[in-house]
């Protein structure tokens, strides 16, 4: 594989820094505000596609940012596994622009330069993240996408904004710096670097390494990296839904969570690779492990009656697919885990964009106060019927890629009880979204909910919606697009 220094890295995560500071200077005029935003989050998709016709023809793009000792530095790299997160990451920035603009004006949200600006750097740590090419450089973005997204999380300056943002930072911060340095200084005393593989398959670790201190930094790394949401360190996510929706949409589908799924499916794949992980036989204990919060996590969704709390939990279910499919260490499995993080991207930020449309045109967040909405909202409650399919994996939706990936994946695996997760998953997924597009389209409509008159909101927040979940269809539909860059990771 032919690697190229490029600076077309830096500039990808210079854009977003520079677009935060731009935020700040225009923040008095909302409009030129808002148009340096949405130039930013262009100019970082402009750049990241231009990889595109490299990356797919085998090569490698590396930039050093300093270099602090032999084995230690900041660097960045474009290999086909960043393609598919900074693809996912850059594209949607663009849409969260034109909706935050049409949710935060339209409720009259205060701090809407800080929102701004706050917005833009953690799409800084995200594509910083998505772009390293060591554990060290992933760490510092991973930590920067945990303290810029603090303000936003604590949006509103309450008692409920203040405790979920403590919470937040808390289980974060806390478990990357209690499990995630240590076991990067270990690492580094065995390897003498912390530099990821070139292939998924080898790994970075010496046989010469005793077995149990490889288990020991794996299980370090697999929790630490705590915003990935598995149990029993999930609490932080749902606690964060007291921000503002177009936060929890940035948190679940483009930035937080899939940095934590990310950095976590990077270091299975590269530090540790599939054949340690056979070798060591790691992979199915994983999956069970995950299978857990998949279950648990689905069954809590069932009882929530706040629609973002309701999103929240199927989002920890969700993103333990990615872990598991990886876990599986069979080619349909890690391609079904890897394609999950575009799929589930797209679709769950349409069901949060749909959730933030029903608050703003009907003001209402529980399930059952939204009896009959759909014949007032038919657009929003199209679109969030579209993206729940895809969550329940229904063919042709994105959804349908994933589960069968991984369906297949635990059948090469030879694991009839993991095939048995995935199916009850999904009838469960069935029957947390199902109720709500029923009840939204044929439900009887309440008093409350008619008074004032329900409506669609404006174009800024229904747009973007209706498009996001277009691409699920798409995606579903022409898999080939993600699915090229998932297959050149393949041990």
């Amino acid at each position: 594989m032919e690697t190229i220094t490029d600076p077309r890295l830096l500039i990808a995560i210079l854009v977003p820094l520079l677009g935060a500071g731009l935020i700040m200077v225009t923040g008095r005029r909302p409009n030129l505000r808002e148009g340096v935003t949405l130039l930013a989050a262009v100019t970082l998709f402009g750049t990241v596609i231009s990889l595109i016709p490299d990356i797919l023809a085998g090569r490698t793009f590396t930039w050093t940012l300093v270099e602090l000792l032999p084995g230690l530095s900041f660097t960045l790299r474009a290999d086909p596994l960043s393609m598919v997160f900074a693809l996912t990451a850059s594209s949607l920035w663009i849409l969260a622009v034109f909706y935050s603009a049409g949710y935060m004006r339209g409720l009259g949200e205060r701090s809407q330069t800080r929102f701004g600006t706050c917005f833009a750097l953690a799409l800084f740590g995200a594509i910083g993240c998505a772009l390293s090419d060591n554990l060290l450089t992933l760490y510092l973005f991973y930590e920067i996408v945990s303290i810029t997204t603090y303000p936003l999380v604590a949006h509103h300056q309450d008692r409920e904004g203040y405790a979920g943002g403590r919470k937040y930072l808390a289980y974060l911060t806390v478990t990357a710096k209690a499990l995630v340095l240590p076991a990067m200084v270990l690492l580094y005393v065995l390897n003498g670097n912390l530099d990821f593989a070139h292939d998924s398959a080898s790994g970075v670790l010496s046989e010469g390494v005793h077995r149990w201190v490889v288990t020991g930094l794996y299980i370090a790394f697999l929790i630490g990296f705590a915003k990935n949401g598995l149990m029993p360190l999930h609490q932080w996510l749902p606690g964060a839904m007291v921000a503002p929706t177009p936060v929890s949409a940035l948190l679940h589908a483009v930035a937080v969570v899939k940095v934590g799924v990310f950095a976590t499916v990077r270091v299975m794949l590269y530090i540790f690779g599939t054949e340690t992980m056979a070798d060591l036989n790691l992979g199915l204990p994983t999956a069970w492990f995950v299978s857990i919060t998949i279950i648990i996590a689905s069954l809590i969704a069932l009882g929530k009656d706040d629609l973002k709390a309701r999103l929240a939990f199927s989002t920890v279910s969700q993103l333990a697919y990615i872990v598991l499919g990886v876990a599986l260490l069979t080619p349909y499995g890690i391609a079904g885990g890897l394609i999950h993080i575009a799929n589930h991207a797209f679709a769950k930020i349409t069901l949060f964009f749909c959730a933030g449309a029903i608050y703003v045109g009907a003001h209402r967040k529980k399930i059952s106060e939204m009896g009959g909405l759909g014949r007032a909202m038919p657009w929003t409650f199209a679109a969030f019927a579209i993206a729940s399919l895809s969550m329940i994996g229904v063919p042709g939706v994105a959804g349908f890629i994933s589960k069968w990936h991984l369906l297949l994946g635990a059948w090469d695996a030879g694991s009839m009880g993991l095939i048995l997760v995935l199916l009850t998953s999904t009838l469960l997924n069935a029957a947390y979204f199902g109720p709500i597009v029923y009840h939204g389209f044929f439900g009887e409509q309440t008093a409350e909910s008619s008074d004032p008159p329900v409506r669609e909101a404006s174009p800024l927040i229904v747009v973007p919606l209706i498009i996001t979940a277009i691409l699920s269809v798409l995606i579903g539909i022409f898999p080939g697009f993600f699915m090229q860059f998932v297959q050149l990771v393949l041990p």
